[in-house]
């Protein structure tokens, strides 16, 4: 009897310890509500229509840990589709949740739509975005920190304090008027403000800068580091950022841990995030200027377009005074090539996962395809202003790449993306290029406009391997830099110049490659990246969501509405199956005992 007692106790004990292994591996989820809608308000002194999430301008900032589960009903309140993308998350094995017209059909204004993904074997400081009809233009983003698990350490020590901070240019013009104008070949030209997280620049010159501007103060106590994740969301102006007197200590981009090093200023391109370190260091005797000005401008016009903030310590004898402090020298035109070429991977520092990063050993793998992307600037094709990447300007069809694909419906897109530029004349059409899966592909971007323009591909982090002036060749590929070329997602491209990317196809399914520059993305310049695993299995890509939208050819396809909703009114919480096991496990507990 006692024999028999010691083994159901011993079998429930097993039992136990196995579901609390379990609950307790399990990665947890995170649930939000969001509705993004127009509010009013004052970036620049003028009131005008924003949009917001949740009210607010900017918006929220999803706040999670590598490997959870991030689960997000949208509402959308604006008057005209929407979908949000999250700039830089990866969405292993799940295009479906990317939020970019070839892989979802828009949610309609006034209908819910929840995004589902897991921010899976990452870290860092990223964006999110309204990602359709120029509305990133009104506003319409917010901020992704995703923090290590525990047990992985980070390269540095715990910051005081953690500061998300938001620079781009901004129009009093609404997003409808900008994109018409572009439509129209109208210049965006000079723009009338660049914003610190929504608002305009503090009164530094009185000639400048109107009064009754309202201005964004960050407070900090002396002698505490803060980590400051600087985004650069605006249209299309390439920012340098600077801290009066300080020194920015970079730390991550995009995901990855960076060679510690010291600026006293960093050029940030659009659709760009950086996190720095900075230690408040001063005597105070006054508050300091935290500056945005544009870069690449030769225009006296844009002086007045300089974003101000300031940084305030709890002991400051008084306001900021005196001359901004200074930018890069705009004749050196290789310094913000030469800043680029410095930020380097933190080969020795584990990231999501314990091993270093740089284990990885990218410059050892044999490139599969190569692919030399040329734009141009906008120009009439059958009437209309496009712009094009190899002599295609991106057409995007009313059904999503994505949809089509899953159903197998012929016609709605063709896999025959040129790798160079074809002597022919330039065309509209929906040609995407063929990844080959689990091949690594090598990626010049070759810029022939007159702007920087900034690349980002979803789905991925790339090595940024080599950048130069003039027109690549093969003879280029020796300047490489094939060890610690820092993973990141969005690269600048200067003028006249190219970029050398390195990817490894890795992450199946249909990603979008783009420039974040909307003025070019919005007239074209994108294409996408087709990754298909040859062996059908789900353990590589996810299954059509159950809540997927339906639209063009598959509109008959639609719910209705009403299933749209998932939850509604739910406030941002975090469960894991310790929630749902926990009546379990006090039941086998009180079995136990009672036995």
């Amino acid at each position: 009897m006692l024999s028999t007692l010691h083994s159901a106790s011993l079998f429930s004990s097993l039992i136990l310890l196995s579901i609390f292994n379990y609950a307790f591996a399990e990665d947890p989820f995170v649930f939000y509500d969001w509705k993004v809608s127009y509010i009013t308000a004052s970036p620049f002194g003028v009131k005008q229509q924003v949009i917001a999430v949740n009210g607010q301008f900017p918006g929220p900032i999803l706040n999670v840990t590598t490997n959870w589960n991030v689960v997000i009903n949208i509402k959308n309140d604006l008057d005209e589709p929407l979908l949000l993308t999250w700039n830089g998350i990866q969405h292993r094995k799940n295009s479906w949740q990317d939020g970019v017209l070839g892989t979802n059909c828009p949610i309609p204004a006034g209908w819910n739509w929840t995004y589902e993904f897991q921010v899976k074997d990452q870290i860092g400081s990223f964006f999110y975005f309204a990602s359709l009809n120029f509305q990133r233009a009104s506003g319409g983003y917010g901020g992704i920190v995703i923090n290590n698990r525990n047990v992985i350490p980070v390269p540095f020590g715990t910051p005081d304090g953690d500061i998300t901070i938001f620079i781009g240019d901004w129009y009093t013009k609404s997003h409808k008027e900008l994109r018409k104008d572009v439509e129209n070949g109208i210049d965006l030209g000079v723009p009338d403000a660049i914003l610190f997280n929504g608002l305009g620049p503090y009164r530094y010159d009185q000639a400048l800068v109107p009064d009754g501007i309202g201005y964004h103060t960050i407070n900090v106590e002396p002698g505490k580091t803060y980590r400051l994740r600087v985004h650069n969301v605006g249209i299309a102006t390439s920012l340098n950022f600077r801290i009066q007197n300080h020194n920015l200590l970079l730390v991550e981009t995009e995901g990855s841990y960076t060679v510690q090093q010291n600026y006293t200023n960093m050029d940030i391109h659009v659709g760009q995030s950086y996190s720095f370190l900075v230690t408040m260091d001063q005597n105070a005797s006054s508050d300091y200027y935290m500056v945005a000005s544009p870069r690449f401008v030769n225009s006296s016009a844009w002086a007045k377009a300089t974003g101000v903030a300031i940084l305030h310590y709890s002991n400051s004898q008084g306001p900021a005074s005196g001359p901004l402090p200074d930018p890069p020298n705009d004749l050196d035109t290789f310094f913000s090539m030469n800043q680029a070429r410095s930020i380097r991977w933190n080969v020795s520092a584990g990231a999501a996962r314990p091993n270093p990063q740089g284990s990885f050993r990218y410059g050892q793998i044999t490139v599969t395809d190569v692919y030399v992307l040329l734009n141009r600037p906008a120009e009439l094709i059958d009437g209309k202003y496009r712009t094009t990447l190899n002599g295609i300007s991106y057409l995007a069809p009313s059904t999503p790449l994505k949809l089509a694909q899953q159903f197998n419906i012929p016609g709605i897109y063709k896999i025959d993306f040129p790798n160079r530029l074809m002597n022919r004349p330039p065309k509209v059409d929906t040609s995407i290029i063929n990844g080959t899966y689990r091949g690594f592909m090598e990626i010049i971007f070759q810029n022939n406009d007159t702007t920087v323009q900034s690349y980002h591909l979803d789905g991925y982090a790339f090595f940024v391997v080599g950048m130069d002036y003039g027109v690549w060749t093969e003879n280029s590929r020796g300047t490489y830099n094939k060890w610690d070329g820092v993973a990141r997602c969005t690269t600048q491209v200067f003028p006249g110049a190219w970029t050398a990317i390195l990817v490894s196809l890795d992450n199946v399914g249909i990603w979008n490659l783009r420039t974040e520059n909307l003025n070019t993305w919005y007239l074209g310049q994108e294409v996408y990246v087709n990754v298909v695993n040859p062996e059908i299995t789900d353990k590589t890509e996810l299954p059509l969501p159950d809540n997927a939208i339906y639209c063009g050819v598959l509109s008959s396809l639609q719910k209705d509405r009403s299933q749209r909703v998932r939850f509604s009114g739910a406030p941002p919480l975090t469960i894991t199956r310790r929630t749902i096991l926990f009546a379990l496990i006090t039941a086998l507990i009180t079995a136990f005992i009672s036995s």
